[in-house]
């Protein structure tokens, strides 16, 4: 584990998704201290208790959103963009001064092929705007499959993060890492409007081609 994540706290808020429970199963796995959120409590210590627990770690604690959020250093929100504004109203009282990283993408059924972003221009700035300047929004995890999260295999995608502290795209870049996946710092936080419109790109690769989550890899950075 990354010694950027040494001593933090990870709270995955919306932590009983398909994206929120795969990053929190891989967390988990590299030893990260993870609170899985939930609107309610026994739904999120439920998928807590399923995490793996490594030797000598202390196992995954599952609470509501709330309270995960004032539990952690950390937070991570994984929810759908229909949701993104309730839930930042839950979590906004507790996260000041922390870093979100949020992984929302502006899709907006039944069109999710075709890019449809906010006013704001992305889901990023959204919550940025919502959660006012005491938050340091940092954005990813916008173009991995959620499914292959869950299973024991490589994933063959880059997670591009955005944030406009270089600091806090890092914490970012060490929860991919943590996850089994490759982080690259790709700017600021209003950057994030590419990797969310690529999102709908990818799901009408998926579909006009037929495969099981297109991802991207950005070429010319040597692997670690």
């Amino acid at each position: 584990m990354s010694s950027t994540l040494q001593g933090q706290v990870v709270a995955i808020i919306g932590g009983t998704g398909a994206l929120g429970s795969g990053l929190a199963r891989r967390l988990a796995m590299a030893g990260v201290a993870v609170i899985i959120g939930s609107r309610t409590a026994d739904k999120a210590e439920e998928t807590a208790k399923s995490l793996p627990v490594p030797s000598g770690a202390a196992p995954a604690r599952g609470m509501t959103n709330a309270e995960a959020a004032a539990a952690a250093s950390v937070v991570l929100m994984t929810v759908p963009f229909s949701n993104q504004a309730a839930i930042i109203a839950e979590i906004k009282p507790h996260v000041s001064g922390k870093i979100v990283v949020d992984t929302t993408v502006p899709l907006v059924p039944p069109k999710v092929a075709r890019v449809q972003l906010p006013p704001e221009q992305s889901a990023a700035l959204t919550a940025q705007k919502l959660l006012g300047p005491e938050v340091r929004v940092v954005s990813g995890f916008h173009n991995v499959a959620a499914h292959k999260l869950a299973k024991d295999e490589p994933v063959e995608c880059d997670v591009l993060v955005f944030g406009d502290e270089p600091k806090d795209r890092e914490v970012a870049v060490a929860i991919a890492e943590a996850a089994g996946l490759r982080g690259i710092n790709a700017g600021p936080l209003v950057n994030s409007v590419a990797a969310e419109a690529l999102t709908s790109i990818l799901i009408g690769i998926n579909r006009n081609y037929k495969v099981d989550g297109a991802g991207i890899r950005i070429t010319g950075i040597a692997q670690k």
